[in-house]
């Protein structure tokens, strides 16, 4: 693989424009993905946030389930951002039983956990594997972490009612986060996933 993967935002609803800008900063050709024929030239992928249902059902009209499905299964870097984590978890929480979910990470995730949208806020985070000191996360009717499989490794988490909630997860080349990066200016998550698509090829 070039050392500047070609890397995809599903370009169905959120924050795509941010994500190609941070991807393309942060080392890779970012490229927006609304067809199975721009899926199929990807070296990976970020799910941006959104509405995870909208996002589900728009996937099905985009007929892009079951081609996703299957580069997940045969090992596509993923990168999920608050509803994108919520498509990537095994179990969800909260959510409409039409909803769709991709089972890729051994995690069970509640939507909406941090409460509306009146209750974003932000926080400073130790983020496992990223240097250079706190990582600022902003959470927008963000998804946290109920449970988490072996096999899955908790990058950073929150405290809320006094239990700890991871925030960020990894398993494999599947990374997910409850909040947006993509915001803030920092790189460094964005730098994280290309450098595991790197690591994949």
């Amino acid at each position: 693989m070039p050392s500047d993967p070609t890397i995809g935002v599903l370009a169905l609803q959120g924050d795509v424009r941010e994500h190609l800008h941070a991807l393309e900063s942060a080392g890779a050709h970012a490229v927006s993905v609304r067809r199975t024929t721009e899926l199929d030239r990807v070296d990976g992928l970020v799910i941006p946030g959104g509405e995870s249902t909208t996002m589900s059902r728009l996937l099905g009209v985009f007929d892009l389930l079951d081609p996703l499905r299957a580069r997940l299964k045969d090992g596509l870097p993923v990168y999920g951002s608050c509803a994108g984590m919520i498509l990537l978890a095994g179990e969800v929480l909260d959510t409409r039983p039409d909803a769709v979910n991709f089972g890729a990470l051994d995690i069970t995730v509640r939507r909406n956990a941090f409460g509306r949208q009146v209750d974003s806020f932000e926080e400073d985070l130790e983020f496992a594997g990223v240097d250079g000191g706190p990582v600022r996360a902003v959470f927008i009717r963000a998804p946290w972490v109920e449970y988490a499989g072996p096999d899955v490794q908790v990058l950073a988490a929150v405290h809320r009612g006094g239990a700890e909630h991871a925030v960020a997860v990894r398993q494999g080349p599947v990374l997910a986060t409850s909040f947006h990066p993509e915001v803030t200016g920092d790189l460094r998550v964005h730098r994280l996933f290309v450098d595991m698509v790197r690591e994949s090829a």
